[in-house]
């Protein structure tokens, strides 16, 4: 396959990283948002109902923007204690300019004194891809984990150092980025996508 060029809809430089590493190897020019000519650049209303809804809204605004295809994801945290909350609300649990740390600190307000059985979690993540003149598609994956009581680890963004994943015993902020890379909720979306995209096609 030509090189083809496909632009991550996304200012955050954890996800593009991420996402860089897991297309490393393929004939892909990876762009970012900073990478495409100026114009506007008002960030769409993700006024979706869930994780795939608010990653069609953006992948679909910036495709059109840029007439590139266009790879977004919408991802978050549902704690069962909390209902499924914060959910598609994760990036702004604590309010519209909430920093990664308040978050934290109000996620851990709300499961204060939550043994460990009820902390039960996991990540969720909705990749969606649009193309020029072709239907939109969607792969999604997820992560189960529990909540720790206090952060651990130095490394992730968001609820990576609350975010205890069984399987390694290790937070999402210890694993470096080859293990997040193998069993985070956005590298079983993306493995999705990579699955398509051996007999799918980014041109539209």
């Amino acid at each position: 396959m030509a090189e083809n060029k496909l632009l991550l809809a996304t200012a955050n430089m954890g996800k593009i990283a991420e996402l860089k590493a897991l297309l490393a190897g393929r004939d892909i020019k990876v762009l970012g948002l900073a990478d495409i000519p100026e114009g506007d650049r008002t960030p769409p209303d993700e006024n979706g109902k869930n994780y795939c809804e608010n990653a069609l809204i953006k992948a679909g605004c910036w495709q059109s923007r840029s007439a590139l295809p266009t790879l977004a994801d919408d991802s978050g945290l549902a704690v069962d204690y909390l209902g499924g909350a914060p959910g598609i609300y994760s990036a702004r649990f604590s309010g519209a300019d909430a920093t990664d740390q308040d978050n934290n600190d109000l996620l851990l307000r709300k499961l204060d004194g939550v043994p460990p059985g009820g902390r039960g979690a996991a990540f969720h993540c909705c990749i969606a891809l649009c193309r020029p003149s072709m239907p939109p598609l969607t792969f999604t994956g997820r992560a189960d984990g529990i909540i720790l009581s206090r952060p651990v680890g130095e490394g992730g963004f968001g609820y990576d150092p609350l975010f205890y994943y069984p399987p390694l015993d290790k937070s999402f902020a210890q694993l470096d980025s080859a293990e997040k890379n193998r069993v985070s909720h956005r590298a079983a979306a993306l493995r999705e996508f990579l699955r398509w995209l051996e007999t799918g096609s980014l041109p539209g």
